[in-house]
């Protein structure tokens, strides 16, 4: 019997300059490098993983940079937006700190009540900041560049844009756990475990909407949280004893994976918790150095020399 599936883990997205997407991430955001590695499938490009101070999972937003990557396009079969969380009344902080800095920020709204700013990171991926009241569940980051009190906290959401509705819904209520909690014209929103921060997920029906183009600036897969491997297995039995193609078990060194579609065509993972991201560096130098799996670890010096450096200054 697996145990319920515990909310976001994280999101996994293209970018093009590996430079840019660092200093956007961790200037203008204010998340951490917790993680540099590389793509294990590919490895000439980086897998560049941020989040909060010590790499939870539910915090965890990660890019494939291609810096010949064209431009992707936004539309139905894609997780279109990925959602953070923000304290209360911190979102005309947050409008100031983004305009300045050149990004671009449309004007606040209330949503399910609750108040949402959406921007686009410089690839032109749709973020929204969502300011409520459960970010007291967890501290901000005391040593990001943003004042504690009004940094980011983890995720809130993903929304999923799907030209129908009831295939996906079906999918996460009946086969993995979810209830649905919201309405409002064509958004439906679920959420599982224990609720709380990254736990929901919303269904946007746009049956006009054609379909997305995977690419830079535009999601690759949602990943879900499994608390252990025994959790995994048993849903990956489940899953697949409803027909959905899963992928066998693949170890990405800080948690293991596996990796299904959902009927609207977007990617989805399970992923473990443990190990985590300090299984190879302490949370004190998290994101210092490129760390390499074991079977890549021969191949070190050519795959340093084909990446370009980066510089981390998060107080920039």
């Amino acid at each position: 019997m697996s145990g319920p599936i515990l909310g976001l883990h994280h999101v996994t997205a293209i970018a093009r300059d590996p430079q840019q997407n660092v200093d956007f991430y961790t200037k203008a955001l204010g998340l951490r490098l917790v993680k540099r590695t590389v793509n294990f499938d590919s490895p000439e490009t980086y897998h560049l993983y941020f989040g909060d101070e010590q790499g939870r999972p539910g915090t965890i937003m990660t890019f494939f940079p291609w810096p010949m990557a064209a431009r992707g396009s936004r539309g139905a079969g894609q997780a279109a937006v990925t959602s953070f969380s923000v304290p209360p009344g911190s979102l005309p902080a947050w409008q100031r700190r983004l305009r300045d800095l050149g990004v671009v920020v449309e004007q606040p709204y209330e949503r399910f009540d609750e108040e949402v700013l959406t921007i686009l990171d410089p690839d032109g991926l749709m973020l929204e900041l969502v300011a409520h009241e459960d970010v007291a569940e967890q501290p901000g980051w005391p040593q990001g560049p943003v004042d504690e009190t009004e940094a980011i906290r983890g995720f809130h959401s993903v929304t999923l844009w799907q030209q129908g509705y009831e295939a996906t819904a079906e999918l996460l209520t009946d086969g993995m756990g979810f209830r649905q909690t919201h309405s409002a014209d064509n958004r439906f929103r679920f959420e599982v475990g224990d609720g709380g921060l990254g736990t929901l997920v919303d269904v946007l029906c746009v049956p006009d909407a054609s379909y997305g183009r995977i690419s830079a600036g535009t999601v690759h897969h949602v990943a879900w949280r499994a608390a252990d491997d025994a959790d995994q297995a048993a849903w990956r039995e489940r899953l697949s004893g409803r027909g959905l193609n899963v992928t066998p078990v693949l170890d990405r060194n800080y948690f293991r994976s596996i990796y299904f579609r959902e009927p609207g065509g977007v990617l989805f993972e399970l992923a473990t918790d443990p190990p985590g991201f300090t299984a190879d560096e302490p949370v004190e130098t998290l994101g210092t150095e490129l760390k390499l799996p074991s079977w890549l670890e021969p191949r070190r010096q050519r795959i340093e020399g084909a990446l370009p450096p980066l510089v981390v200054d998060s107080k920039g």
